[in-house]
């Protein structure tokens, strides 16, 4: 496609604007998958009081918040509070306002570095570069609700990782037979858990007097970040959610794409009386953009007149993509194909396996979910792509609690070099269920455990400890999903040449942890000699996977940046950031899984009465 590329496509750009759990970012790529603009924003999260009296709001990364000089912002955060909160034991909340505020301010000040761009390039006689689409990626599961009449969120949203809702999960599987809560599953893909929006809903409608009553009079409007966002960025409020989204709810039929009465009336949901976002492809046109009121949401001064004035000049330019942000990783990972695999380590960790036209319902404790759907594309690659997904709740989030809570580190960054000071967790095994266990465990009221705590146990052991807690986590996951697939036992305890047809000889890695070769090292040794642990070559897998999305979505291919995803691949693919192999031995190694598993069965059910 390269010779015959419509000029305006060659300085086509996508804009992605992608909302992660601690930060969000906007990012305007070109049709090789490069970077050209780049801007982020952490979350302000704990307010403090210094010596003097002075209250501050954090970052995730244990910083102020600096203010932008491009973009005039000051930062009153004192007014404004945290975007991220944790108001009691479990509790995570997000301020919906600010998580739209930082989308756009991200996004404003791409524009301010490619007006900079365009200067030299004319300068040089060379056509500007243009923003053409846009495309949204999303931390999935976090539940938002507005009011139909103001827009206005009623409350802080509940985050995917939020386990207030336990009560109530565990009186559901009490109260249900398990053949219809396996009827269910099968239909969503999905179990009870506290993960999935459903719960977050029950919960506000039992427990927000304001919600309760917006839903008696039938104005009351649901949806994740990702409708949330399209909703107050589109100048026709559209009020969508994309099937890897919606597959996220408990709430729809992952055959059919449709809202199922049977799992609304699970939990108790009148869909007469709650509007539930229209289910979309990941592709199409949902909108056209146009800069959010956010003053009159409830968050005064987010945007400055330079913020608004460089955002209008986008006005009109389509949202066509949306994906969540697992699924978007797995497309800006380039494994769009059936078999393979990826794994994101960014405050949980979550990994995901194509088995594409095959909505495989797991046995072994993955979740069947929607990977992508491009329904532009030609007839062979038109159909929704499927996948096996394992989550874990706590990964990245688990560094940064060594470093603010225990103060074992003054920089996430400083977690491998400290953990790589020892060759093992000296018997300590680190079992980090801040959130319960997610897949392939399923248990809500498991807790964070360290087990094997001697006086020879250092900083550096219990550092190495929590790493292998995250990356035994994702052996799990690959063991089930490689059942799931038809492995016979357990191909990662084999010995090296000894299984001739692995179901998975290549995992495909990004995301914060993944940029450090000592936890890299540490999930190849312990993966073992049948999987290579591969560094994606492009960091911002998330963002980019978005912004394939957006540049598929065109019905007319010749206005489309890709032809189709062979072209993406052509276009994009680059080298690997790196390749690592197991180096462990076959004895210790398995011997390491044994105590990971016996820990593993002490943390659970902890908070049971």
């Amino acid at each position: 496609m390269a010779n015959r590329l419509p000029s305006v496509l060659k300085t086509s750009l996508i804009a992605s604007i992608d909302i992660g759990t601690t930060s969000s970012r906007a990012i305007l790529f070109n049709r090789k998958g490069q970077e050209v603009a780049k801007h982020q924003i952490e979350y302000s999260t704990t307010a403090n009081t210094t010596a003097d009296g002075e209250t501050k709001i954090f970052s995730a990364e244990g910083i102020t918040i600096s203010a932008n000089e491009d973009l005039e912002i000051e930062d009153d955060h004192d007014s404004r509070g945290p975007t991220l909160r944790f108001p009691n034991p479990g509790w995570v909340e997000v301020k919906p306002a600010h998580v739209l505020a930082n989308g756009v301010q991200c996004l404003a000040a791409c524009i301010i570095t490619l007006e900079k761009i365009n200067a030299e390039r004319e300068s040089k006689g060379e056509k500007p570069l243009k923003v053409t689409a846009i495309g949204i990626a999303n931390m999935r599961e976090t539940t938002i609700v507005w009011d139909k009449k103001t827009g206005r969120s009623l409350n802080y949203g509940i985050v995917w990782n939020d386990t207030r809702t336990a009560d109530i999960v565990h009186k559901k599987k009490a109260s249900v037979s398990a053949e219809t809560l396996e009827k269910l599953r099968q239909k969503c893909g999905v179990p009870l858990s506290t993960y999935f929006s459903a719960s977050k809903l029950r919960w506000l409608l039992d427990n927000d007097e304001d919600v309760k009553a917006l839903y008696e009079k039938g104005e009351l409007m649901f949806g994740t970040i990702d409708t949330w966002l399209i909703y107050h960025m589109t100048k026709e409020h559209a009020h969508v959610s994309d099937v890897t989204n919606a597959s996220r709810t408990m709430f729809m039929d992952i055959q059919t794409f449709q809202y199922d009465d049977e799992l609304l009336a699970l939990w108790d949901i009148d869909s007469k009386k709650v509007t539930l976002p229209k289910i979309v492809s990941s592709a199409e046109h949902y909108g056209t953009f146009s800069v959010p009121e956010i003053d009159s949401l409830g968050f005064a001064g987010a945007l400055s007149s330079t913020a608004i004035e460089k955002l209008n000049t986008l006005k009109g330019v389509p949202i066509s993509g949306c994906l969540g942000d697992q699924s978007a990783s797995l497309v800006g990972q380039l494994a769009l194909k059936q078999g393979a695999a990826k794994c994101t380590y960014g405050t949980g960790c979550f990994l995901l396996y194509n088995t594409g036209k095959k909505t495989l319902v797991s046995t072994q404790g993955a979740l069947t979910t929607v990977g992508f759907w491009f329904p532009a594309l030609g007839e062979s690659e038109n159909y929704a792509h499927y996948a096996l997904e394992g989550s874990i709740a706590v990964a990245g989030s688990v560094v940064q609690w060594l470093r603010d809570n225990l103060k074992l580190i003054n920089a996430a960054s400083d977690i491998g070099p400290l953990a790589n000071q020892v060759p093992n967790s000296g018997g300590v095994v680190f079992v980090p269920a801040f959130s319960g266990l997610f897949a392939p465990y399923w248990d809500s009221e498991a807790r964070g455990t360290i087990l094997g705590l001697t006086q020879y146990t250092t900083a550096s052991h219990i550092a190495r400890a929590a790493l292998e807690g995250v990356c035994y986590q994702a052996r799990a996951i690959l063991k089930a999903m490689a059942s799931d697939a038809g492995a016979d036992g357990d191909f990662l305890e084999q010995a090296e040449g000894t299984y001739e047809k692995a179901p998975l000889s290549l995992l495909a890695v990004d995301g914060g942890m993944s940029k450090s070769d000592e936890v890299m090292q540490i999930q190849a040794d312990i993966l073992g000699p049948c999987v290579t642990v591969r560094r994606s070559p492009n960091a911002e897998a998330t963002a980019l996977g978005a912004a394939i999305a957006a540049g598929l979505a065109e019905k007319d291919a010749s206005k489309r940046l890709w032809d189709d995803l062979d072209d993406v691949v052509a276009s994009i693919g680059g080298e690997s950031q790196g390749d690592f192999k197991s180096k462990s031995i076959d004895t210790e190694r398995r011997a390491h899984w044994t105590l990971w598993e016996r820990a593993v069965e002490r943390a659970k059910g902890w908070i049971q009465e």
